[in-house]
């Protein structure tokens, strides 16, 4: 499935959505919007081979977990097409960036707008933390770590059965203070598993501020190496950067690419809020409105107009 927007268009497209979305709803992630929007456009536009989506445009409501006699449960992998053996398969690791992937699902047309219209309301797939049934995500990573595990685990037995297609797991970095990381690392190096690949959104944030206050985790890049993977370090805003990372070679490793991102590109108004900028809440009308104006002009479009009553 090929989009008619270029890469580049699509990522600002994430960016304005989410900033409306925010606007409206006292609050968002904007700043997951602002680290990650061209990695998001690029997987979808460019690097990922998927199919067609599986899904109806607008999503249904939650169906209940996998348990007997629900015999319709599917999770959210159908928005990015078939289970074929030539497909890929993306992983999108840190849940909270579910407001990011919806947007980007829309920009690429694999979802409708009506389906973003029903975020974080009670009965929908469509939800805050992105949970398995939610639109573009395929098993539940609100336990923030466990995604390139879950990936390596499927590439594996794609390899064995022979399957053309690769699997691609969006992490983010907050996800290397926790064990399960490396282990899958250094599993998939010990195991050969070289038709996974990841791009990680390295921007120094989480939830309770700046990583590098919470936890220091240090070169990343020269212990993802010790631990076997090939590391490729790239400005998360540069296309052609990213489009020559994928290009690198690694026979018998997997690939991570490190994504050095901004939270604040596109909206550098939010720097006051630096370096709490997990979720954005407004403090005040006063803030919202301010925000609203300044982002808006940066954002090249008009400020949000809200319902008057």
């Amino acid at each position: 499935m090929k989009n008619k927007k270029t890469t580049e268009e699509v990522a600002l497209g994430i960016r304005r959505r989410v900033f409306e979305h925010s606007m409206r709803n006292n609050g968002g992630y904007l700043s997951q919007a602002c680290s990650a929007a061209e990695q998001l456009a690029w997987l979808y536009n460019e690097a990922l081979n998927l199919g067609e989506p599986t899904m109806p445009m607008i999503p249904p409501p939650f169906g209940g977990v996998p348990a007997p006699g629900n015999d319709d449960y599917v999770t959210g992998a159908g928005y990015n097409g078939p289970f074929e053996p030539q497909y890929d398969r993306l992983f999108i690791a840190p849940a909270h960036y579910a407001l990011v992937a919806y947007a980007t699902l829309i920009e690429v047309g694999r979802m409708a707008e009506e389906g973003l219209e029903m975020f974080n309301k009670d009965g929908s797939s469509v939800e805050m933390i992105g949970a398995e049934h939610s639109p573009g995500m395929e098993v539940h990573n609100g336990t923030l770590g466990i995604g390139l595990s879950t990936g390596a685990g499927l590439a594996y037995g794609r390899r064995l059965r022979g399957d053309s297609g690769e699997v691609c797991v969006f992490m983010s970095d907050g996800e290397v203070q926790e064990g399960q990381t490396w282990e899958a690392i250094q599993a998939c190096a010990h195991h050969g598993i070289d038709n996974v690949w990841a791009i990680m959104d390295v921007n120094d944030q989480q939830c309770d501020g700046a990583m590098s206050s919470v936890m220091e985790v240090r070169d990343i890049a020269t212990k993802m190496r010790a631990f076997g993977a090939t590391v490729v370090e790239i400005d998360a805003h540069d296309l052609n950067a990213m489009r020559e990372a994928k290009a690198e070679p690694h026979e018998g490793q997997p690939l991570i690419i490190l994504a050095h991102s901004s939270p604040t590109k596109g909206m550098e108004f939010l720097q006051r809020r630096f370096p709490r900028l997990h979720y954005v809440r407004f403090k005040s009308e006063e803030e919202r409105d301010e925000m609203n104006q300044s982002i808006a002009k940066e954002l090249g479009i008009d400020p949000v107009q809200f319902d008057t009553h």
